[in-house]
């Protein structure tokens, strides 16, 4: 799960799994494999290393 901000300011937690596609256009889009857009504050680049960081998170735990 990642955070990310709307532009109203509201942060809500995505699950990072079902994301399917992150674009730019020029705000940044996230299209979940259910179909769902999120149009949020954060660049692509960002939600990737939050990604990143959340999948290590777990391997910590596992490895753990």
């Amino acid at each position: 799960m990642v955070e990310v901000t709307r532009f109203n300011k509201e942060t809500i937690i995505i699950n990072a799994d079902l994301i399917e596609m992150i674009e730019t256009t020029p705000d940044t889009v996230i299209t979940m494999t259910t179909g769902k857009k999120f149009v949020v504050k954060e660049t692509k680049e960002e939600i990737v290393d939050k990604v990143i960081l959340y999948r290590q998170r777990i391997l910590d735990i596992i490895e753990s």
